[in-house]
């Protein structure tokens, strides 16, 4: 994996993080705005590179086999993920997906479109936090997620990482980074022409985001795993965890 970088002293002294609730998160399903507001954080994605962040993370794990089975927290309407399976859909065949998410977005055209690539998608509507406290045993071999895990203040985040550690034996999420240049990006959502939501949230979460090893030590302690926690540029902070090979008993790669 490759080195962490400290944000923080790349890019000038940060405050400790502030977790605020984010509009979109208590709009409802159907309203025109969350609606649009969706539709922007394809856009937003696109501007952060999450994609392509997303895949070196992805690289940087040397799974032994590909995953067959891929859990995404926070999914949303499952657009980046589908961005991913086109990607991906020919050295992963058959990967069977789960999208984990308050609101089941998940359309049927978007399940065929994962279809036709080979990939099984169906949605887990649920709280991410039931989630983690509930007596499901469902594993995976990869849980990803993107602009999720800043939602949580601290003791909720330990709880959802400790799940996802018992679950999966490999995760990357790609968060907000809390540095300056992402406070300024944040400022300049409007030039992507997105709405007012989008433009309120994007400050919101980069004042919840995460610098340096903020997510490493939230994570389980263990000799078994491998993090790695850096900088992705333009305005990411990427986590990356592996449960090394020799203390994975569960058979997964």
């Amino acid at each position: 994996m490759e080195p962490c970088l400290r944000s923080s002293s790349l890019h000038g002294a940060a405050p400790g993080r502030v977790v605020l609730p984010e509009r979109l998160d208590e709009l409802p399903e159907d309203d025109p705005k969350a609606e649009r507001a969706r539709r922007d954080l394809r856009r937003v994605h696109r501007a952060m590179r999450s994609l392509s962040i997303m895949q070196r993370a992805i690289d940087s794990l040397a799974l032994n086999t590909p995953p067959r089975r891929i859990l995404e927290l926070g999914a949303g309407d499952g657009s980046l993920l589908l961005r991913l399976c086109r990607s991906k859909h020919r050295a992963w065949p058959g990967v069977e997906l789960t999208l984990l998410d308050r609101q089941d977005l998940l359309t049927p055209a978007m399940r065929a479109q994962f279809g036709a690539l080979g990939w099984e998608a169906e949605a887990l509507c649920t709280d991410a936090l039931e989630w983690a406290t509930s007596a499901r045993n469902e594993c995976y071999d990869l849980c990803i997620t993107t602009l999720f895990l800043h939602h949580f203040q601290t003791d909720a985040l330990t709880l959802l990482l400790a799940a996802v550690a018992a679950r999966a034996p490999a995760f990357i999420a790609c968060e907000p980074c809390r540095n300056r240049t992402s406070r300024i990006g944040s400022h300049l959502l409007g030039l992507l022409g997105v709405n007012d939501v989008t433009r309120e949230d994007g400050v919101t979460s980069v004042a919840a985001g995460f610098l340096d090893h903020e997510l490493s030590s939230l994570w389980p302690r263990a000799p078994s795993w491998q993090l790695n926690e850096y900088f992705a540029w333009p305005f990411t902070h990427c986590f990356v965890a592996r449960r090394s090979s020799e203390n994975n008993s569960d058979g997964i790669p």
